[in-house]
């Protein structure tokens, strides 16, 4: 077995505060969706053409052992590589994910001049509320970041299943992002015709120099996909058994018979989702436990769940809470 290191984290310590805003750039193809609920509504827009802190670091099919001086346990990472973090409560997790958030907008935005942020639905927007508050909500800036989705429920914009919504009411209506730097799906076409149009958009984002394109892979490289877990393993709409987790070429792929509804749905495919150059994996709460512990935990098993298939290039990072780890 490899001997890892735990560390205990302080506090975090703060983003530093004003940076330069410069032009904003986004692509003349794609149309972004309003930031208001209001002017949503029966319009079709869219975008076309004390916290205890365990790291463990891993490499491919390794056991790793972790101790604290009260505790011990022992974690098998599979196929993937990365770092586990356990927080007393969701709340210490919400406001570490926000400084990692925070952190690599200040990292990217000086190296690249632009941060490309992708996240999903659920519960994991709610983890990203400590973004709004201060220090952030006056630090990070706004108009350099670019927002898409990993996936998309076939659905109007103001309908309760739209992830867009969801981000909308809990995030994008709560910071100054231009709109022209919101990417959503158009959702006046066919589940297939608004995968090829999503993948299109991508597409003229990589050209436009605000996405990276990964030279190992030649798949997008976004900077940072925030991510969380559905209760049978699925990451995106990416779903145990399903044909699409073994997809290679496309960038994005549709769904008509999603196993939870709504059945239609668009989704980046794991070639794209495995070129990030970050990748955080959010979950919280104890009935999530006994798959955290399949996918981090003992247990040993050839049929790999969606969420053990995430392997970034760059860094793999899991918030957990106490409840979501409880049995690791």
């Amino acid at each position: 077995m490899t001997e890892c290191t735990v560390r205990l984290a302080s506090s975090s310590r703060s983003v530093s505060a004003n940076l330069r805003i410069s032009p904003i750039r986004f692509s003349p193809l794609c149309r972004s969706l309003p930031l208001t609920s209001a002017s949503i509504i029966g319009k079709s827009l869219f975008c076309s053409l004390s916290h205890r802190r365990i790291s463990v670091l891993s490499t491919n099919s390794t056991k790793s052992q972790f101790r604290t001086k009260s505790s011990m346990a022992e974690t098998v990472t599979g196929k993937s590589k990365g770092k586990v973090e356990v927080f007393d409560s969701e709340e210490e997790l919400a406001v570490s994910l926000a400084k990692y958030t925070a952190d690599l907008s200040e990292k990217f935005c000086k190296e690249r001049g632009s941060f490309s942020v992708v996240v999903s639905g659920g519960s994991l927007v709610k983890s990203l509320r400590k973004l709004v508050e201060p220090p952030y909500i006056d630090s990070i800036d706004w108009s350099k970041w670019h927002v898409l989705w990993v996936d998309e429920r076939v659905v109007p914009k103001d309908h309760p299943d739209s992830n867009y919504l969801l981000a909308y009411d809990a995030f994008l209506s709560k910071i100054p992002i231009p709109s022209g730097n919101v990417y959503a799906i158009n959702d006046a076409l066919s589940a297939e015709g608004a995968a090829d149009d999503y993948e299109t958009c991508l597409r003229h984002l990589v050209k436009s120099k605000i996405v990276d394109i990964s030279d190992a892979t030649g798949f997008p490289k976004f900077d940072v996909m925030l991510l969380g877990m559905g209760p049978d393993g699925h990451v995106a709409s990416l779903f145990p058994g399903h044909p699409l987790v073994h997809e290679k070429e496309k960038w994005v792929a549709f769904i008509k018979e999603s196993p939870k509804p709504p059945p239609e749905r668009i989704t980046f495919t794991f070639p794209v989702i495995n070129s990030s150059a970050n990748i955080a994996l959010v979950v919280a709460g104890a009935g999530k436990a006994d798959l955290v512990h399949k996918s981090l935990g003992d247990s040993e098993s050839s049929d790999l769940l969606p969420v053990q298939m995430v392997s970034p290039e760059g860094e793999l990072v899991w918030f957990l809470d106490k409840a979501a780890a409880s049995k690791l």
